[in-house]
């Protein structure tokens, strides 16, 4: 097959981001080339250049939750926005696009549109961002992670791909229930003030020995670590090997981001989820309820969490076997294959092209 370069869109936030990478890197072993195409304010400035990927820039910001005097900025952006992205798309000879979605997305794809360049969009959430959703209408083809999400897009063009998640979730065996249980606290790399306190107010409610490994992220290590004092609560600013962590727990409390929860799903893992509530359109409490119908995870409202709501939920997740039950319609909902299944649709859309 010819060689050819496919942009990738998409930035703002490491959601945007990284699946975006994992795109990239299945297009490198099949012989092509990635370039990135973002803004310098976006979590992409500094994740593309470190994964050794070509970025090139465009100046445009957000709407969604901004002051006006912003978003009449950001209309005033994008005209100009969108003629750079030609430009690039043209330079570049591209051959595709690749979109995750996001502010920084916008520009490329409606300049994709005006070149009759092909364009794949990719949607991990259970509620669409503003920009795919608005973008659907352009896309040969949406991948959606969510049966919720299809409906946003045109009916002959959607289909469930998943999300790329690391192999070393999918390799993880179905676990046996230790004893005593293991359950992972995750608020996330930057952790969550949230869960680190519901785990403080745990401590003395807890009715049968449970070990706990806490995430707390760097800025609220010391207090915490400070705070839980217990031989069977493992207090940490943060966790490199997040599959290992993943393979020893037995039930795992934390947000409900698309990556988080196509890690979950990978891995087989119930969950207790607890969605960040201030997420563009409330997709955390999307992606979480599409969990919940699964049987997959319970969900708390992160103004009801607390020590003893979080003891009730583990407590609950405990009876009998709703653990193995969990797990295994958390697997059900596990989509391997997402970037192959990009790149092999950015591949057939460019030879057909030519």
């Amino acid at each position: 097959m010819e060689k050819h370069v496919f942009v990738m869109a998409g930035g703002g936030t490491g959601g945007h981001v990284i699946p975006g990478i994992a795109v990239a890197r299945e297009l490198v072993h099949r012989g092509h080339e990635p370039v990135f195409i973002g803004t310098k304010a976006g979590m992409e400035a500094r994740l593309v250049p470190a994964a050794g990927f070509d970025i090139e820039w465009v100046e445009i910001g957000g709407l969604k939750g901004l002051s006006l005097a912003r978003r009449a900025r950001t209309a005033f952006e994008l005209p100009r926005s969108v003629l750079e992205a030609r430009r690039i798309l043209r330079n570049r000879g591209a051959a595709g696009v690749f979109s995750m979605g996001g502010y920084a997305a916008a520009p490329v794809v409606l300049a994709a549109a005006l070149s009759r360049t092909p364009i794949v969009l990719m949607e991990p959430n259970a509620m669409p961002g503003m920009t795919n959703r608005r973008m659907a209408h352009l896309a040969r083809r949406a991948l959606v992670s969510f049966n919720e999400a299809m409906p946003y897009f045109p009916f002959e063009r959607v289909e469930i791909a998943g999300l790329p998640v690391r192999a070393e979730f999918f390799a993880l065996p179905f676990k046996q229930r230790s004893e005593p249980p293991v359950v992972f606290v995750t608020g996330g790399s930057r952790g969550s003030r949230t869960l680190n306190h519901a785990v403080q107010g745990l401590i003395p409610l807890l009715k049968q020995p449970v070990k706990i490994i806490l995430q707390t992220g760097r800025d609220m290590h010391e207090e915490m670590k400070a705070a839980i004092s217990h031989p069977d609560v493992s207090v940490v600013p943060f966790i490199d090997d997040m599959p290992g962590t993943f393979a020893q727990a037995d039930l795992i409390v934390c947000r409900s981001g698309a990556g988080a929860v196509a890690e979950l799903a990978a891995a087989g893992k119930p969950a207790i989820l607890v969605p960040y509530p201030y997420a563009a359109d409330d997709h955390q409490m999307a992606n979480a309820r599409a969990m919940e119908r699964a049987g997959a995870a319970r969900v708390v409202a992160d103004k009801e969490m607390n020590g003893p709501r979080l003891s009730s939920e583990i407590q609950v997740c405990l009876e009998g076997t709703t653990l193995e039950a969990m797990a295994r319609a958390a697997r059900d909902r596990a989509k391997p294959g997402a970037a192959a299944r990009a790149a092999t649709l950015l591949e057939e859309y460019a030879e057909a092209k030519n």
